[in-house]
């Protein structure tokens, strides 16, 4: 479904770039069968432990994202994304208890192979390069998560009645949520326009389009969580 809020400006062009994979996130059997209401629970429950250790990750490179800025707007926006964040954590953990999940539980899971690999990919790219690349790396994850809200939400093959999953897919959906993906890009947008973002649009574009692939792997991750062993004959 078309999104015009996801489809213009510099991170359109990137989310067009990304093609087939920014499809494979975005429409991941795993969305599809949250919004059908048949995903299996561990799998559910899976993703929802490695999704906590990730915001703890993701929390560190909107830190370091706000280390590399010095314009007073831009300052105010990520550092209102990153309060955002850690707000979200204890809504997280609510979240997460109504699942039978405790904090402590989750605080001593081990980090998933995808959990890793994502994570300390966008703070790889934080640490060796600028605000505008940092903020490339976020961008699948805080539009993306958006996209689908909407797009689950608009729908009509989504099922809400009897669906556990209803109120992850509402909250994706919720203006406040919106409105804060807005501030993001509104304040990409700025950085891509400042930071000569067209001259380094294939770059950026591989950074964008590798964020997106990690992104459809931690779904998968999920999925496998909840598959069936395979037994050796």
């Amino acid at each position: 479904m078309s999104h015009p809020l996801f489809e213009t400006g510099f991170y359109g062009r990137l989310r067009q770039q990304a093609g087939s994979h920014w499809h494979a996130y975005v429409a991941h059997d795993f969305v599809q069968q949250l919004g059908q209401g048949t995903l299996p629970p561990a799998a559910f429950r899976h993703y929802l432990t490695q999704d906590y250790l990730f915001l703890l990750h993701f929390a560190r490179a909107w830190g370091l994202l706000i280390s590399k800025l010095s314009e007073p707007a831009a300052l105010r926006s990520a550092t209102a994304s990153l309060n955002a964040i850690v707000s979200e954590l204890p809504l997280h953990l609510a979240y997460c208890q109504q699942w039978g999940i405790s904090e402590a539980s989750m605080a001593s899971e081990p980090e998933a192979m995808e959990t890793i690999n994502y994570t300390r990919y966008v703070l790889d790219v934080g640490h060796t390069g600028d605000a505008l690349e940092l903020m490339t790396a976020l961008m699948p994850c805080v539009a993306g998560y958006a996209e689908i809200g909407l797009t689950l939400l608009d729908d009509p093959a989504t099922r809400f009645e009897g669906n556990p999953y209803a109120p992850w897919i509402e909250n994706y959906g919720d203006e406040s949520y919106l409105a804060g993906v807005g501030s993001s890009l509104l304040l990409f947008e700025a950085l891509a326009q400042q930071r000569a973002g067209e001259q380094r649009f294939n770059p950026l574009t591989e950074i964008f389009t590798t964020a997106t692939r990690l992104e459809a792997a931690f779904w998968q991750m999920g999925l496998n969580s909840a598959a069936p062993l395979q037994v050796s004959p």
